[in-house]
């Protein structure tokens, strides 16, 4: 039974069943197999900016066939559409926010397949994690849109996949509106998000 994180090899590859198994209070996520601790609680501009995006997002989506959920909810990026077994699936993690519109991609779990809309909100310590490592399994994963969320500088990036790879929308400042291209019924500025 693991119950310490030191327990682990962090050079050795995990599945989502080795995940399941352990019983420590460290959260982490998997990426393609390895182990990156997530960091101390969230500060609050951190806190305020999801509280603020779920709150706008949430409106909107109440009553479609679209579910928003927040961290923690793990969701599970197999290797392809096929890799349903949790001893097949190496990457898990747990964004911020995360829209998924499609009902057979949900379970008790959370969610196994890519979401329509990842939302990462960046924090002090986070930054390298959520611009380089995520935006590429994310890409990889087929995730349709990606939100980069920065509270200290109030701007949102935006990546709509075409073709397989992500494409940055120009990055939005606090007086403009959400464009979203997936969601275009998202109507909100970023001042509503950043007070």
């Amino acid at each position: 039974m693991i119950t310490d994180i030191n327990q682990l090899d962090l050079n050795k590859t995990y599945s989502y069943a080795d995940y399941l198994t352990w019983e420590f209070d460290d959260r982490v996520e998997l990426f393609n197999g390895k182990i990156f601790k997530i960091g101390p609680s969230p500060n609050r501009n951190h806190q305020e900016a999801a509280r603020e995006l779920a709150g706008n997002i949430w409106t909107i989506l109440k009553g479609n066939s679209c579910n928003l959920f927040m961290a923690p909810f793990d969701v599970r990026l197999p290797i392809t559409k096929n890799s349903k077994s949790d001893k097949e699936v190496y990457t898990v993690v747990q964004p911020d926010l995360c829209v998924v519109c499609d009902e057979n991609k949900l379970d008790s779990r959370g969610a196994i397949g890519a979401p329509d809309l990842m939302i990462e909100i960046l924090s002090p310590g986070n930054s390298k994690k959520e611009m380089t490592h995520k935006y590429e399994l994310y890409q990889e994963a087929g995730v349709l849109e990606y939100w980069l969320v920065n509270p200290t500088e109030k701007m949102i990036l935006i990546y709509i996949l075409k073709d397989g790879i992500f494409v940055g929308q120009q990055p939005l400042i606090e007086e403009n509106k959400i464009k979203s291209p997936l969601f275009p019924q998202l109507d909100f500025t970023l001042s509503e998000i950043f007070n």
